[in-house]
């Protein structure tokens, strides 16, 4: 028999993992507590213990190019920015192409995944899975761990002097699902990520007042940035990318600043975070409604009292009659033992946030739980390539050995609280694991082979297709779905065509003159 990987979770990250065992010959077998594929982005009503809930607007951050596996393009008809019910259509596509639902276990929760005693000499597990309130134990030769970290809400209330007498309603943004609960109320909305800025713009067109309360600020950016190109498209580029990385911190933190407040100027709107690199918050709504007043910013609470809450720098009280707290999640494993992830507040050990450090055997491996400024699925399905060719022992890189003093050495600590700083830059990140696999393209090779291919890697958007150029897991589709790329952008929008319109590119020629010369110029030192 093959190997046997157990798969916890069938979201984003545990159809990838699926997906990328069965590319490489292993036998995977995935579980899902609840009924159905898709995880974080697949909408209920009721909120179900233990599972990710989401509010029924949710969009994806992330462009459907920058978002899509790299070898399953969306249809080109689909929305730039995905509403949740279209992501998981693409997801349930995914699944169907790809045949992983008959290594689904659907309603089977994972109870525990313990090591064996012979690990050190085997690797293997053992995993108690329960099923209609019965229990099963099986062995497993290694484990993927997919059960994302969006499940147990983080609502550190002793944070909070007073909340105990205050009057009014709060709750976690884990149980927010419309706005009507707003309807004529004051709100106040503790927490400026994704979702609190969300939840502030759609409570803001019922309620009566709606105040932000932020302790470090956010740079924004919306979706549609210059020129109405997506954000990601224009931002998450190899040229942006060498620029980033290769200048000093400060100078690449003034970069980062500049191009953030070229749209409004944050400390205008109460919002420029401390001289840290945060991850930025999208929203194309915030800014306007700031200015026409329908949302305040205010610094973190320093109180309750029974119907108000006081800030911290500001003396008088403001009255409030609900709280949302967008306060973030914590990282559990509940199935497993402490010692296997240590996590210590809101850390996780892992080597290059896969693999835990001090394990004796790499026989489990965490997928998708890293936050980085740009696609998660493309992360997590790279992440899966590696690990499922670690597993196999295909000597896909693991340097260094997981020994004891490499688990000083790699000991990598990386924060996931929602706006950690970002240790990582996204695309140096999927080139690593790339070249752990021999998948990383080569510019230079390129450049010499294909110049128009090459060009458009280096000063187009990062798309994930290009991990699919070469080594193991070639896509034959990759080049082209590289090129026509921008087509899949601009159809969804491009829906009236004008009376005798005809295209008004610039001459192809001088443009691709002025890049050859370009890139002559950065290849040349």
């Amino acid at each position: 028999a093959g190997m046997r990987v157990a798969v916890v979770g069938a979201g984003v990250s545990g159809l990838a993992a699926t997906k990328c065992c069965l590319d490489e010959g292993l036998e995977p077998t995935c579980f899902e507590q609840s009924q159905d594929i898709g995880g974080v982005w697949r909408y209920t009503e009721h909120i179900e213990a233990g599972r990710p809930s989401l509010y029924p607007s949710v969009i994806s951050n992330t462009s459907k190019e920058m978002s899509a596996f790299s070898d399953f393009p969306f249809p080109e008809d689909f929305p730039v920015f995905l509403p949740n019910a279209q992501f998981l259509e693409y997801l349930r596509r995914y699944a169907e192409h790809f045949s992983l639902r008959e290594h689904i276990r659907f309603g089977t929760t994972v109870v525990s995944i313990r090591q064996q005693p012979d690990f050190a000499s085997t690797g293997r597990w053992n995993v108690v899975t329960e099923a209609d309130g019965k229990q099963k134990t099986e062995v497993f030769d290694a484990i993927m761990v997919c059960s994302g970290n969006f499940s147990e809400p983080s609502l550190p209330l002793h944070s909070f002097p007073g909340i105990e007498r205050f009057r009014g309603q709060y709750f976690h943004s884990r149980q927010y699902k419309h706005p009507d609960v707003f309807q004529g109320k004051r709100v106040l909305v503790v927490g400026m990520g994704n979702s609190g800025v969300d939840i502030a713009v759609e409570a803001s067109r019922v309620a009566t007042k709606v105040t932000i309360s932020t302790t470090r600020g956010a740079w924004l950016l919306g979706r549609v940035f210059e020129h109405g190109y997506p954000w990601d498209m224009v931002l998450n580029t190899r040229l942006m990318s060498l620029i980033k990385t290769n200048l000093p911190r400060p100078l690449s933190w003034w970069l980062i600043n500049y191009k953030v407040n070229q749209w409004f100027n944050h400390e205008n709107y109460g919002i420029q975070p401390e001289n840290r690199y945060f991850l930025p918050v999208l929203s194309d709504d915030l800014p306007s409604y700031i200015l026409t007043g329908r949302i305040t910013i205010k610094s973190g609470v320093k109180e309750f009292k029974d119907n108000s809450v006081v800030f911290h720098n500001c003396p008088e009280e403001e009255p409030i009659d609900i709280v949302v707290f967008c306060t973030g999640y914590n990282v559990s494993f509940p199935f497993l033992e402490e010692s296997v992830i240590r996590v210590e507040n809101k850390h996780a050990s892992l080597y290059k946030y896969v693999f835990p450090t001090h394990l004796q055997k790499p026989t489990l491996a965490v997928i998708g739980l890293i936050k980085p400024l740009g696609g998660i699925m493309p992360v997590a399905e790279m992440q899966a390539r590696w690990v499922s060719r670690v597993f196999k022992g295909r000597g896909a890189n693991m340097s260094p050995p997981m020994s004891q003093n490499a688990a000083q050495a790699g000991h990598v600590l990386f924060g996931l609280t929602f706006d950690e700083v970002l240790k990582t830059e996204w695309l140096v990140y999927l080139d690593t694991l790339a070249s752990f696999i021999g998948a990383k393209p080569s510019m230079l090779g390129l450049l010499c082979t294909d110049p128009w291919l090459a060009l458009t890697i280096f000063f187009g958007p990062c798309s994930p297709y290009q991990y699919r150029l070469g080594g193991p897991g070639r896509w034959e589709g990759a080049r082209q779905a590289i090129l026509t790329q921008w087509d899949r952008v601009l159809k969804p929008t491009r829906t009236r065509v004008p009376p005798g319109s005809s295209s008004s590119f610039p001459s192809l020629l001088a443009v691709v003159g002025f890049i050859l010369l370009l890139a002559a110029v950065i290849f040349g030192f």
